[in-house]
């Protein structure tokens, strides 16, 4: 004990002094206990499309899961923006419990899935943060678009949609909401979706980190979390499955805990580096993989600036795998059966990995 070592006659400064001492000497070393953030299960309800359920549908499903926090990744889940439909269904997210987070598409005036008829980017993206305050949602998901804008370069549109966040920064700030660019169907790689979110500003923008859409960008799932995990705002969780094939490689996305990509692994990073944020499934389970001939060299027109050690990483990835195809389906089995079974199986791997952790 430090009392038993001190003279029984100490002045005020000789105490001060050994007690800093013993700072210095027992306290330094030791590594400081960081507090766990408690784990935000949520379902993306992409997940459940084909259910055609009502918003509150949706809210009933998720609280029978026990998840935390709801994400209407699209207007069309939640209905419509219309205020009173918004507070009634921020008023059944209160009564269960559930936190809310929403999203749009496409947020880029050059891309192929932007929707003109819908206004300018900036007048729909004001919508969607006015639809945030009510039903307070931190966040706006959004997209840049898909692979098809790989085609002719990608950069540009990343600058369109740079433009459309600045323009936008301070009704966002104003309203305290961030918008979530998700890496999303083969649009961007991370250092790409980096450059994007660094230009506009993290004060206003962040990621919403897809696990399943890398694959999709011949990039290595957990380089893209590295890489973007500072900025991420919420996530979406899906497993891939990935294996060489004589042409180059093939992808399929599967339940959660079927693929080869490392999901556990992944799932512990996300939960170091992104404390506090959502782990929100969307389940996509794909019949057929995506094929991807990387070596014909026409190819690679769309991937000139990936640099190799990257891409090393992808196939490291590949070497691990063996193909994957789904098991034919029941004739007698509806395709929205199937997808709720797929969630179904993939909330419960999901909860019985996180409750290990």
């Amino acid at each position: 004990m430090i009392d038993d070592e001190m003279p029984q006659t100490i002045d005020r400064r000789g105490f001060l002094k050994a007690v800093g001492s013993a700072t210095v000497v027992l306290g330094n070393p030791l590594p400081q206990a960081r507090p766990t953030a408690p784990v935000r299960f949520g379902i993306d309800m992409y997940s459940l499309n084909a259910q055609n359920w009502t918003p509150f549908e949706q809210l009933d499903f998720a609280a029978k899961w026990k998840a935390k926090v709801v994400h209407f990744s699209e207007i069309r889940f939640l209905g419509t923006l219309e205020p009173e439909n918004l507070r009634r269904v921020r008023a059944r997210a209160d009564e269960l419990g559930l936190d809310l987070e929403i999203g749009m598409r496409s947020i880029c005036p050059t891309s192929a899935m932007f929707d003109k008829a819908q206004g300018t980017a900036e007048e729909q993206l004001a919508k969607m943060i006015d639809a945030a305050k009510i039903v307070r949602s931190p966040i706006v998901r959004a997209v840049l678009g898909s692979s098809a804008d790989r085609r002719g370069g990608i950069d540009r549109h990343i600058d369109e949609t740079i433009k459309v966040l600045k323009n936008s920064r301070s009704r966002a700030r104003d309203a305290g909401i961030k918008v979530a660019i998700e890496n999303h169907a083969g649009d961007m790689q991370a250092r790409e979706l980096k450059r994007l979110i660094e230009e506009a500003g993290p004060d206003v923008a962040g990621v919403c980190i897809d696990s399943g859409n890398p694959v999709w960008t011949i990039e290595d799932p957990h380089l893209t979390l590295d890489t973007l995990a500072p900025y991420v705002l919420t996530s979406h969780m899906r497993d891939s499955a990935l294996w060489n094939t004589p042409e180059g490689a093939a992808v399929r996305w599967t339940r959660m805990g079927e693929g080869n990509m490392g999901m556990e692994t992944y799932i512990r990073t996300y939960l170091e580096k992104c404390a506090g944020r959502a782990v929100s499934l969307e389940v996509i389970v794909t019949p057929q993989p995506r094929m991807f001939n990387y070596r014909n060299p026409a190819f690679w027109e769309l991937y000139r600036g990936t640099p190799a050690w990257e891409f090393a990483r992808f196939l490291a990835l590949c070497d691990k795998g063996q193909p994957s195809v789904e098991p034919a389906a029941d004739p007698a089995v509806t395709p929205a059966a199937r997808q709720l079974a797929n969630v179904e199986a993939s909330i419960r791997w999901t909860q019985a990995f996180l409750a290990k952790m």
